[in-house]
């Protein structure tokens, strides 16, 4: 066990790199950023109607991001420079690599494919986590981060109100 988890050590470290390409200094690390989507999972999920499994939802949130402890945080502009589906083909490998020893991968797997209700609303977790961050990074005085707020315009959170009511509070304090 004690290797597997070695492995997600550099998830303590790595920054975020969008933010780090937008000029903030000393970004959320990529736990940071995990723990944000958790804590944002915890608080809205008993929100949702029908109940959404909490248990799954935590583990969701707590694994999203786990392939990156292997690639590194690989900002959207790369990403969008890749062939289509090689980003999501390379995180799938590095996920279940991770995850296989821990006995994750089906977490893993269930988020990349985003099929369940709770997948679908860690994904919006993930999304309003950047959002949370962005307002944070803003009332800290820090601009020129405006490029961040036209994915979270876009964002469809209508198959679960409370998200869609944060994903507005936080336009509205930008």
């Amino acid at each position: 066990m004690l290797e597997p988890l070695l492995r997600l050590l550099p998830l303590d470290d790595l920054p975020r790199t969008g933010w780090i390409l937008a000029g903030i200094g000393r970004p959320e690390s990529i736990a940071g950023h995990i723990l944000g989507v958790a804590h944002l999972a915890l608080a809205l999920g008993p929100r949702v109607t029908p109940p959404l499994d909490q248990a799954r939802l935590l583990g969701l949130a707590l694994v999203h991001d786990l392939p990156e402890a292997a690639s590194g945080d690989l900002p959207r502009k790369a990403a969008l420079a890749l062939p289509p589906g090689a980003k999501a083909a390379m995180e799938r490998r590095l996920g279940l690599e991770l995850a296989g020893p821990l006995g994750l991968a089906e977490l893993v797997e269930e988020y990349q494919a985003g099929t369940t209700r709770e997948a679908r609303f860690a994904h919006l977790c993930d999304r309003l986590a950047l959002g949370v961050r962005w307002v944070g990074y803003r009332r800290a005085g820090m601009g020129g981060l405006e490029s961040f707020g036209e994915g979270l315009e876009r964002l469809d959170c209508s198959e679960f109100p409370a998200a869609e009511a944060l994903r507005r509070e936080i336009l509205a304090a930008l």
